[in-house]
């Protein structure tokens, strides 16, 4: 799969301050997150793929071609005055997770969620299902990781796709995972390759991994 367009965040937006140092849980070995759903696509649910202490921002953008738009869950962090003001008064759900709206991509705005962590911080399986396919991931024509894709099993017409990490050499297609539980591989440095737009929002570069949902027929797997 080939990065087609690197995500940009708005011009307005607040830019994080990046001199504080970083947290001292984030210096120490990552684990397994607690379960945590983050977000929806139809009867599929997504779950933060990274342990909560380990996470720096997460943000949506548009995804590849194809694929199919996310309900995230929690707030949006940087909606605008009329936005914030229907929140105060109607409220927004689940408030415990911020997340922010990114430029870039194609199709709808919320179908690539980014979630941000230092490079070789652990990522785990977003869902219960069987690995379809580990492929390169090309970025400007390099290979830059691997993309890991994978059938749920509570939607198996869709393939959730992991992408910009590192894959744990011990994953094999056909093997089974189970979210929050099973360790696909670690977070990619590929700051010297892009602007990353999840940088706004955080203390760091904004290296992250990308979560998508397809329907199974629209990607040629292994």
């Amino acid at each position: 799969m080939t990065l087609l367009v690197t995500a940009f965040g708005p011009d307005g937006a607040q830019t994080a301050a990046r001199s504080a140092p970083a947290p001292a849980d984030r210096l120490l070995p990552s684990g397994p997150p607690e379960p945590l759903v983050v977000a929806t696509q139809g009867g599929l649910r997504v779950q933060l793929p990274i342990e909560q202490n380990r996470v720096t921002a997460i943000g949506y953008h548009g995804g590849s071609s194809g694929s199919l738009a996310l309900h995230p869950l929690g707030r949006r962090g940087n909606q605008g005055l009329i936005g914030r003001f229907f929140d105060r008064v109607f409220g927004s759900g689940d408030s415990s997770m911020t997340w922010y709206q990114l430029q870039g991509g194609t199709g709808s705005s919320t179908s690539a969620l980014a979630v941000g962590a230092a490079p070789d911080t652990d990522v785990y399986s977003p869902v219960d299902g069987t690995i379809a396919g580990i492929t390169d991931f090309v970025i400007n024509g390099r290979t830059q990781g691997k993309r890991i894709d994978i059938r749920p099993l509570a939607a198996p017409a869709l393939i959730v796709s992991i992408t910009r990490l590192a894959a744990d050499p011990a994953l094999t297609v056909g093997s089974s995972v189970a979210a929050g539980r099973n360790r696909l591989g670690e977070v990619l440095d590929l700051s010297r390759l892009e602007r990353q737009a999840l940088a706004r929002y955080t203390q760091d570069a904004g290296n992250h991994v990308t979560v998508q949902v397809f329907p199974a027929t629209a990607l040629a797997l292994p």
